[in-house]
């Protein structure tokens, strides 16, 4: 057992206040609102007002979590910020929140694996605190966010893309927890040879932003939605497997799942291939769509704040993105402000009703 293990001790999350609806998002890619629920389970989103960037949305979760964990901004010694839509080329979106929230003595950084980039900042951040000397009560900390501004790179016309995503943030603090709980295990892939199915085809080094580029519609978000699905079916269930043998965790002793909100339809078909019969999976995109690499750390936080952990429950957090890309964490769940104590046994179920929203605009 890990003498020092690093585990959540708190969460946040962030949508804005802007709703968009099946009807409004629907009349512009020319299908209804009933098709658009029937085929992936979303009734809404939200949508960044025009000040709005990805720092915004992740310095309000990113205080959510400080607020909740009880944290100054200058205790924490890293800040991981995963998008795929940062604010600028450069610098990182993440240095950018450091200074919205004050941390002036974390080093920062950005991740980039589209939809899985929580997961892998997560794995990130984890093993450098690992690095770190753990002082009771004195950290070291992280602060984990993954943010995302959809709506600046969708073609709105574009049926694949338009409807599924929305704008948001999730925010984690990591630091040192009860040698019961926490540790983290994390199992991540990538799979080059799969790049083409998700893509921003130009404004990188490739293809830099020109006329052409703009009049051929070469800078929207685009998706091979037949591929994606493959790719989650053939790899999702082996990515859970190979984490829960990496950890030396029968499947029967998962308490609770946390998948990457991309669509409803797709992880009702591949929930049952997982072998997770014991756990509860935890859904709320019907409120918020697919938010990119916030989806998993904004449903982690209204399961949270929900009371719906227990401490020392395991918890299995996965996503799936571009590039293509699959990272998948096991974790103790640990002491937290909204952790339930322990009670044995447990008995749990799959939900069927949509968790509450995360803070919206100007909440506090």
């Amino acid at each position: 057992m890990d003498d020092n293990p690093i585990g959540i001790i708190a969460t946040g999350s962030y949508l804005p206040a802007t709703v968009v609806d099946n009807d409004e998002v629907g009349a512009a890619a020319g299908v209804t609102a009933e098709w658009i629920e029937r085929k992936t389970g979303i009734r809404r989103r939200h949508r960044a007002a025009a000040h709005e960037a990805t720092s915004d949305l992740a310095a309000h979760a990113a205080r959510q979590a400080l607020a909740q964990a009880g944290l100054e901004a200058d205790q924490i010694a890293y800040v991981v910020v995963a998008t795929s839509t940062p604010d600028h080329p450069q610098p990182a979106t993440a240095a950018i929140v450091t200074d919205l929230i004050g941390a002036r003595r974390a080093a920062a950084f950005d991740v980039n694996s589209v939809c899985s980039g929580f997961m892998f900042a997560l794995t990130a951040a984890e093993r450098m605190l690992r690095g770190e000397p753990v002082s009771a009560g004195q950290g070291p900390y992280a602060l984990v966010i993954g943010a995302d501004v959809y709506s600046r790179i969708l073609n709105p016309a574009d049926r694949k893309t338009a409807i599924l995503f929305g704008d948001g943030a999730g925010a984690v603090v990591l630091g040192p927890v009860p040698a019961a709980t926490g540790g983290i295990t994390t199992s991540l892939t990538t799979r080059g040879d799969q790049a083409r199915l998700i893509s921003v085809p130009a404004g990188g080094s490739r293809r830099p932003a020109s006329a052409d580029t703009l009049a051929e519609g070469a800078h929207w978000f685009t998706m091979d939605g037949r591929g994606v699905r493959g790719f989650v079916h053939d790899n999702l269930p082996g990515a859970v497997r190979t984490l829960l043998a990496k950890a030396d965790v029968p499947a029967r002793a998962v308490r609770h799942f946390v998948p990457h909100q991309a669509n409803g339809v797709m992880l009702a078909e591949v929930w049952p291939t997982l072998g997770l019969d014991s756990a509860r999976m935890h859904l709320a995109l019907a409120l918020h769509g697919n938010t990119g690499a916030a989806s998993v750390p904004i449903t982690l936080d209204l399961a949270h704040c929900r009371g719906l952990f227990t401490e020392g429950d395991l918890t299995v957090l996965s996503a799936f993105g571009g590039g293509m890309s699959v990272g998948s964490a096991l974790l103790r769940w640990a002491p937290t402000r909204h952790a339930r104590p322990t009670r044995i046994p447990r008995h749990t179920t799959v939900p069927t009703a949509p968790l509450p929203e995360p803070a919206l605009a100007g909440a506090s």
